[in-house]
């Protein structure tokens, strides 16, 4: 029965990252362009969605080797879409956040946590020499904007970052908690560092940069 829920949890997915790619102007126009653009071995990765797509980290990090690749309201299913060309390029490193969106279409913490794992062994497998660095989730602030379809649902963040450590530690890639950087005493998204309660001012992308900077170097 639970092989059967996993089956069409995982379809839903698919079909909702083809509804992106299909119907999402945004979506086509930065997937498409990144199937053209090259990924070299020195390469460093940002794979992700709006949090990520919204920072300039090459700029940021002062590294002309950083590539972001990431798209506004992808899906951890979406990144499995489209990591053929960051495989087929043997990235140096690749760093990953992704599903928060995965959350806000009520997936389940354990099935974001199951297709993570699925798109690390995909890297692993396909590029053996690429150091994988996944970022845990961070929360988000409905108190500054409500979120509809993020409404009751701060602890599936909360139990999706357990999920996703244990998979990183299963996997033997580098976790990095960047969780509590980013979290006020209730759970929520420091409301300093967001004008919306999801994504990230400037100051806010100032504390990714020095959290993920050591493993940059």
């Amino acid at each position: 029965m639970k092989k059967i829920a996993l089956v069409v949890v995982t379809a839903l997915m698919c079909l909702t990252a083809l509804a992106q790619a299909n119907q999402d102007p945004y979506y086509a126009r930065r997937a498409t362009l990144f199937d053209e653009l090259p990924i070299g071995k020195k390469d460093i990765v940002m794979l992700g969605n709006s949090l990520t797509d919204g920072c300039e980290f090459n700029e940021l990090l002062g590294n002309r080797h950083i590539k972001n690749r990431g798209i506004v309201g992808d899906i951890v299913q979406g990144l499995i879409d489209r990591i053929g060309p960051i495989i087929e390029g043997q990235p140096k490193k690749l760093f990953i956040m992704s599903g928060v969106n995965d959350i806000s279409h009520d997936v389940s913490a354990d099935s974001i946590a199951r297709v993570m794992e699925k798109l690390i062994v995909m890297v692993k497998q396909g590029s053996p020499r690429t150091k994988i660095y996944l970022q845990s989730l961070l929360p988000f602030n409905n108190d500054v904007r409500e979120w509809k379809l993020l409404k009751g649902r701060d602890h599936v963040v909360v139990e999706a970052n357990i999920l996703l450590e244990q998979v990183a530690r299963r996997q033997g890639v580098t976790w990095i908690n960047l969780y509590p950087l980013f979290a006020d005493e209730q759970g929520r998204l420091r409301a300093e560092l967001t004008n919306d309660g999801l994504h990230l001012m400037g100051k806010g992308y100032l504390i990714w940069r020095d959290a993920i900077r050591p493993y940059i170097k």
